[in-house]
């Protein structure tokens, strides 16, 4: 007994040795003593696979940072970082980094105005320098990144800014940052608690908020400035969700005054809001965006989810041509009599994509991921579609009744001519407008005239970051989650080829279905 007790310790004290041989690489709760902070900063860091067997080699560094409320930890725990870095940089989509997650408090990583906790020094001059000496770094600025989100997203642009031959790429998720006239009218309490303390102004009211100390710290006002050089290495990517609120008038409006400064810059609307499965998704196309720039080359582009395949027909379509528009028939048209669901496409003329439009509805129709429908294909020139097209369309093939059962989509001028059909109470249960020039003026006097018409009629938007069309599409996103109304708003990477809408027909087709069918 006594021999048997004796082994076993022999053996738990062999593999504890064993254990504390292998070196660690993600590792949380370290610290540094700040003397500028007169306190302990925690970090947490994730290194390369192979940095302890490459001795010598020296890696880029990116500064993940987190939100308001949350600590060192939550990019490892809620984002789970090194689940997506590890494999990424082992399929060589990304090259190797060291990720450094500092504790970063409610300071939305400044310095605040009282000089009380000067956060930004701390990180500048003390967090950096310690961990290019600690750690075998590339340590200049074309190989320092930030990441971050929600406040973290403010500091992972702000820090840039105010620092720009510490970083020069940057990529804000969520960014919580505020128009003026936002910081204008937030609520005292929250303004206080927030904003207040940080840039000065506890206490104040409307225009006396925008103190000089918050104008130093606000991108806004930075953006402003005339001369913008010194920025001209900063690589930007923001990523915003369609499903923010405050944020949402405030991340458009901040890509609006970059495209209208000619500001080089990659901005996306993605489906979700502010929360960590949204950030989660985030990761593939923010760090790529980063490693290309850790190589010095342009960036690859958005890896794209769902994309729009083109298929081969699954059986005989019937097309039948009129002079105004094209009608694309169920294969079980003339062997039944009931009535069918309509999808209206505006704008879409070429031969070619409906026939691949066509094609793929089939496609979806067999495999039941989309409802048996007549697609009608309209010229987007034509006037007082209710009382012309549309009317003899529904005369003459057999549509089922009600407004659930019409769909528009339509593309550039088609999706404006889409949203004024919208518009009309009761006549469609959804519409997708593709890169259009919206009538904001025309939609906001809709609104306001018959709000309701939009709690029925489901809206989906979507642009390029590219696009002329940046201003009316930000700007009716922002009205629309200022007045709550449901609708989905995209914002995808600017791409050459005119016809990148068909990458995303599966899902405009899938919003239009759950509507019919929801």
């Amino acid at each position: 007994m006594k021999r048997s007790i004796i082994i076993s310790a022999l053996l738990l004290f062999e593999m504890t040795v064993h254990a504390q041989q292998v070196p660690l690489r993600i590792i949380e709760g370290l610290s540094i003593e700040s003397k500028i902070l007169s306190q302990e900063v925690k970090y947490s860091i994730i290194l390369p696979e192979d940095y302890y067997t490459s001795k010598t080699s020296k890696y880029p560094v990116v500064y993940l940072l987190h939100g308001l409320g949350d600590n060192e930890s939550s990019w490892l725990e809620y984002g789970r970082v090194n689940q997506f870095t590890d494999g990424a940089i082992k399929n060589g989509d990304i090259v190797p980094m060291i990720f450094v997650m500092p504790e970063g408090f409610r300071t939305y990583y400044v310095n605040d105005y009282a000089g009380k906790f000067l956060y930004e020094d701390m990180f500048i001059k003390e967090l950096i320098p310690f961990i290019d000496k600690q750690y075998r770094t590339i340590p200049d600025k074309d190989h320092r990144a930030t990441m971050g989100y929600s406040m973290g997203g403010f500091g992972a642009l702000v820090l840039p800014l105010k620092n720009p031959d510490v970083f020069t790429i940057s990529v804000p998720l969520s960014i919580s940052v505020r128009t003026d006239d936002q910081y204008e009218t937030e609520r005292s309490d929250k303004w206080n608690e927030q904003w207040g303390r940080l840039f000065g102004g506890v206490g104040k009211s409307g225009e006396e908020r925008i103190t000089e100390y918050y104008k130093q710290h606000s991108p806004f006002h930075i953006f402003r400035q005339s001369d913008l050089s010194k920025y001209k290495n900063l690589k930007l990517y923001i990523d915003n969700g369609d499903d923010e609120y405050t944020l949402a008038k405030s991340n458009e409006e901040l890509h609006i005054l970059l495209r209208d400064r000619n500001f080089p810059h990659e901005f996306r609307i993605r489906n979700g809001g502010h929360e960590f499965s949204y950030w989660r998704a985030a990761m593939p196309n923010g760090f790529r965006f980063i490693s290309d720039a850790f190589e010095g080359k342009l960036y690859r582009g958005d890896i794209i989810t769902n994309q729009f395949n083109e298929v081969a027909s699954t059986g005989s379509k019937k097309f039948v041509k009129h002079d105004a528009y094209t009608v694309v028939l169920p294969e079980e048209y003339a062997q039944t009599n009931r009535s069918y669901p309509v999808i209206y496409f505006l704008g879409i003329l070429e031969e070619k994509s409906q026939n691949e439009i066509s094609n793929y509805v089939k496609n979806a129709i067999h495999t039941d991921k989309f409802p048996t429908s007549i697609l009608v294909f309209l010229k987007d020139d034509s006037v007082d579609l209710l009382n012309s097209s549309i009317l003899k369309v529904e005369k003459e093939y057999r549509i089922r009744d009600g407004y659930r059962f019409r769909s528009l989509i339509g593309l550039h001028d088609g999706g404006r001519n889409a949203l004024a059909l919208a518009s009309v109470p009761q006549k469609f249960t959804s519409c997708v407008a593709i890169d259009s020039d919206i009538n904001f003026d025309a939609l906001q006097i809709s609104i306001e005239k018959n709000k309701d018409v939009f709690s029925r009629t489901w809206l989906y938007f979507t642009t390029t970051d590219k696009s002329p069309n940046y201003f009316s599409n930000g700007k009716a996103h922002t009205l629309l989650r200022e007045k709550d109304i449901y609708h989905e708003y995209r914002v995808q990477e600017s791409v050459i080829d005119k016809s990148y809408w068909l990458k995303n027909l599966s899902e405009f087709l899938d919003f239009t279905q759950k509507k019919i069918h929801r």
